[in-house]
């Protein structure tokens, strides 16, 4: 262990000293006096840290002997969900004060979820993946019940801890089978071991036990049945962290494992990848038509962008994880927007979530129905919206990798999902006349709202740079594979030498 370890993991170090430094804080300062103070301050800790992550100039750099890994693609991934993590926080004050929520708890379990989180896209060992993974989950298990008093908020965290457990037992067998089979737990080893191309049984055993488990973490169907009921049960700024900061991490941390782990038998994971990207679209678009709340129809939707991220993924080019990316950013930004919406919606003072209440609310609000009206056709994927181009650079990645069929099943999952997209447009728009919602929002919301609007608009002109970035991070994830496995056979250890009796 040296200094250049602790330079390396420098931001995740800071965020964690400020995590403790908060708890103190609060803990002996008062509680209810401190916790919006401490709410902004973790918002530009958070900020700052991403300033740090994106704009420091880092050569890339592994330490704890290969277990943490430094790289421009972990970089542009903590840059995402630092800066959602702080968008959530910041559009989420004015309604937790409203319903007496805050409590200063909450931004020191987001800071600790979000350190989890950074520890998953750096991750180079089993150990570490796994570490990361349960340091973010146990912080989402606290805060998806933080509402004491309501018996689905509880209900929620109940659901999410016990299958969240269930998921994180499996990923330990699956790793515990890696790393039986291959002898180590060290991603640079694991590709060493699998250097001829083949994979042997029990390590087989053991990637799709863990892609099982990671699964959960991105509500992949089969293993999505949390994500409805958590979404609606849990405190509305909570299901809008579950659905930006997580889910960037989550596919993030898939990418490192599949490409750093097992980057020379993409055949073996990239099919196991497809199948479950073309379940979650379908499910996740066919499913979402009926529902009748905002928040469960947006865990829906959550099910259905995962599975387009996937197709992606499955491509294993460095085309497919540029598309990757960008669309985590994308569907990031466009959610941070949505549920800045959500949010403000009440009806005398009480949170409002059904789509009945959204009914002709463009004509008593218009600025804030064409911000909505644009965000759910980014969703949706119809041009000339970023989200359109989100949708087509993933499915562009599937062609290019002679995975054309799934491309189509993605076009066809995109035109089913539309529909309950564009059923709010329609309810906002050309809705029957009844008693409908007043949209209160801060100065802060406000913006949470517009900026992700105008950027799905204008975006599309230059991508916002985020292409470029995506490129130059997935090229460091693609590109490093073939630098881990060694080019030629590991030599003989020379024979012992006879024993004289």
């Amino acid at each position: 262990m040296t200094s250049l370890d602790f330079t390396t993991i420098l931001p995740e170090a800071l965020l964690a000293a400020y995590a403790l430094a908060a708890l103190m804080v609060g803990a002996y300062l008062g509680k209810d006096k401190l916790a919006r103070t401490l709410l902004w301050t973790t918002v530009a800790a958070f900020l700052i840290v991403a300033a740090m992550v994106g704009l420091g100039g880092r050569p890339d750099a592994q330490a704890f002997y290969g277990m943490f890994t430094d790289d421009g693609f972990s970089r542009f991934a903590k840059v995402v969900m630092l800066v959602s993590a702080a968008a959530v926080l910041a559009m989420s004050v004015d309604y937790l004060e409203r319903r007496r929520m805050l409590r200063f708890e909450f931004p020191i379990v987001v800071t600790l979820s979000v350190i989890g989180m950074m520890l998953m896209v750096s991750a180079g060992d089993l150990l570490t993946l796994y570490m990361g993974l349960e340091l973010q989950s146990l912080a989402l298990y606290v805060i998806a019940a933080m509402r004491k008093d309501s018996v689905r908020s509880s209900e929620a965290g109940l659901k999410y801890f016990v299958l969240g457990s269930l998921s994180s037992g499996l990923l330990l067998y699956g790793a515990s089978l890696v790393y039986g089979f291959s002898g180590t737990t060290n991603f640079s080893g694991i590709i060493n071991a699998v250097q001829s191309g083949h994979l042997s049984l029990g390590v087989l055993f053991g990637l799709v036990f863990m892609l099982v488990g990671l699964s959960f973490k991105v509500s992949a169907v089969p293993f999505h049945m949390w994500t409805p009921d958590v979404y609606e049960g849990s405190p509305t700024p909570v299901t809008a962290f579950f659905a930006t900061a997580p889910k960037v991490a989550a596919m993030g941390l898939i990418a490192r494992l599949v490409f750093d782990a097992f980057g020379q038998v993409i055949g073996d994971w990239s099919q196991i990848v497809a199948a479950l990207a073309v379940l979650s679209m379908f499910l996740g678009s066919i499913a979402g038509i009926g529902q009748t709340n905002v928040k469960r129809l947006m865990a829906y939707s959550s099910i259905a962008h995962m599975g387009f991220a996937l197709v992606g993924l499955a491509s294993g080019s460095t085309l497919g994880v540029q598309a990757m990316l960008i669309y985590m950013t994308i569907y990031a930004v466009m959610n941070v927007g949505t549920f800045a919406f959500i949010l403000s919606l009440e009806r005398d003072g009480t949170p409002v979530t059904d789509l009945a209440s959204l009914n002709r609310f463009a004509w008593t609000d218009p600025a804030k129905g064409l911000a909505m009206l644009v965000l759910m056709f980014s969703l949706a994927g119809v041009p000339p919206t970023l989200g359109f181009f989100a949708k087509f650079g993933v499915l562009n990645a599937a062609v290019d990798a002679g995975m054309g069929w799934l491309a189509v099943l993605g076009v066809i999952a995109s035109v089913i999902g539309a529909f309950y997209y564009l059923r709010i447009v329609y309810y906002m728009y050309f809705g029957s006349e009844t008693d409908g919602v007043t949209s209160r929002m801060s100065a802060v919301q406000y913006l949470a709202l517009m900026i992700p609007a105008a950027a799905m608009l204008f975006g599309a002109i230059n991508m916002l740079g985020v292409d470029v970035a995506a490129g130059r991070a997935a090229e460091a994830l693609v590109g490093h594979t073939a630098e881990i496995a060694p080019t030629t056979a590991p030599e003989t250890l020379p024979a012992e030498p006879e024993r004289v009796e």
